[in-house]
């Protein structure tokens, strides 16, 4: 069988409540939250599967998929005349009355989705961590391997063993041992610094993976987790490989800095932190490889615009993201990522923050270390990020201090607040 005629199927898991993003999931499920003014998190996953060549692909959502399947219907349509896809599938109790009972349980309930298209592989991945990744090399090692599954493993210092599953393998690549967040983690035989922590993606075997979700279905005890339950007892069963995707996955257009990139953004510190590198002079995550890129429905939105240039009213940007169909009036934007339709009204301070679609900066206003959800209007005056106390009695604050004003949320004025203008 050649690469050309294999037939791969990807399934990307969609569900994730993302309770540690909270307030940015109130209203929507963690894949579907914007990031980097033009994206939302699941078009990375998306975007690397297709950059692969894999061109049909099963979307699974469950919790609040509302905003998700807006966007998956307007962005990532393909051609049905070549029988490519990309179909969103909510949870549509197939096999009895319960929802998803866990990312296992997932596929299992959509089996059907397999039985139709019959394909050879398939790839499983998550739906909502920064990333690029040839997928079709991880498909060759699985080959080779003679594996039923293939782990994807992230090198990670062995510090940091206790906030991942790590995966204990031969010098022959297949796993011996696959732990949830061990304490006695052991290193890597070739870097006893490092250990392999899963990132969550996985090629399966059709066969293999049918038959384990349906094993996995039959017993009352499992949690029906991809990785604590399917992997792990296909780890016992000796079938399983890794694959090494710091040292072995390359795509075209990447540097030394960029290669082997991973980023879970799960809570708001670091979906913060993630939007700061992107602006930074040198971004260990670029998002100008145009030889890989990221692909996302952009709307039809004019060009940024930047008015006033006076001594007291300057619209100007630095070290900053600027997305279309922003106006910046008279306001300063330092270190920020704005995204498209947003506006900042003269006087106002934008400043190490990450403002998303239809923000509204009212005249004098500050902004800043702070995250604003869509359409979130700070009204005129009103201080955020310049006292603590008065952040945490008005609005979510995270624990490195990042102020987060959630989707719909009112911000009162200056006078109510108790703000000084």
């Amino acid at each position: 069988m050649t690469p050309r005629s294999r037939k791969v199927l990807g399934i990307v898991l969609a569900g994730g409540e993302g309770k540690r993003l909270w307030p940015l999931t109130r209203d929507r499920a963690k894949p579907a939250v914007p990031f980097g003014g033009n994206y939302r998190l699941i078009d990375f996953a998306l975007s690397n599967l297709v950059n692969s060549g894999y061109l049909k692909i099963v979307v699974l959502t469950q919790y609040k998929s509302h905003s998700l399947d807006t966007h998956l219907s307007k962005t990532w349509r393909m051609s049905p005349l070549l029988g490519n896809y990309v179909a969103p599938v909510p949870a549509q109790m197939r096999t009895g009355k319960d929802w998803f009972q866990g990312s296992a349980d997932a596929i299992y309930q959509n089996l059907n989705l397999i039985r139709d298209e019959q394909p050879d592989y398939i790839c499983v991945f998550g739906a909502d961590n920064l990333y690029r990744m040839d997928a079709s090399q991880m498909m060759e090692r699985h080959i080779a391997s003679g594996a039923a599954a293939t782990v994807a493993g992230l090198r990670v210092p062995i510090e940091q063993a206790p906030s991942f599953g790590v995966i204990d393998a031969g010098e022959d690549g297949h796993i011996t041992r696959f732990r949830e967040k061990p304490t006695d983690a052991v290193g890597l035989a070739d870097d006893p610094s490092q250990v392999y922590a899963s990132m969550g993606n996985y090629v399966f075997t059709t066969e293999a993976l049918v038959e384990a979700v349906v094993r996995d279905h039959q017993d009352d005890a499992s949690s029906h987790d991809m990785g604590g339950n399917i992997i792990t007892n296909l780890v016992e069963r000796g079938e399983t490989a890794v694959y090494d995707f710091t040292r072995d996955n390359h795509i075209p257009g990447e540097t030394d800095r960029d290669h082997g990139y991973w980023r879970d953004v799960g809570t708001v510190d670091a979906y913060f932190d993630a939007h700061m590198d992107l602006i930074s002079v040198h971004p260990i995550f670029n998002l100008y490889n145009r030889d890989w890129p990221i692909y996302s429905w952009h709307d039809p939105l004019p060009p940024a615009k930047f008015v006033f240039d006076m001594e007291d009213r300057r619209g100007m940007a630095v070290d900053s993201m600027v997305c279309a169909g922003v106006v910046v009036s008279g306001g300063t934007v330092r270190r920020s990522v704005v995204s498209p339709r947003s506006t900042i009204h003269s006087g106002a301070l934008v400043e190490d923050a990450v403002l998303l679609h239809g923000a509204d900066v009212g005249r004098g206003a500050v902004v800043r270390r702070a995250i604003v959800d869509k359409h979130v209007r700070i009204p005129r005056g009103v201080q955020i990020g310049v006292d603590p106390e008065e952040d945490r009695r008005r609005f979510h604050v995270s624990d490195d201090g990042i102020v987060v004003i959630g989707k719909g949320d009112e911000v009162p004025p200056p006078d109510d607040a108790g703000a000084s203008t």
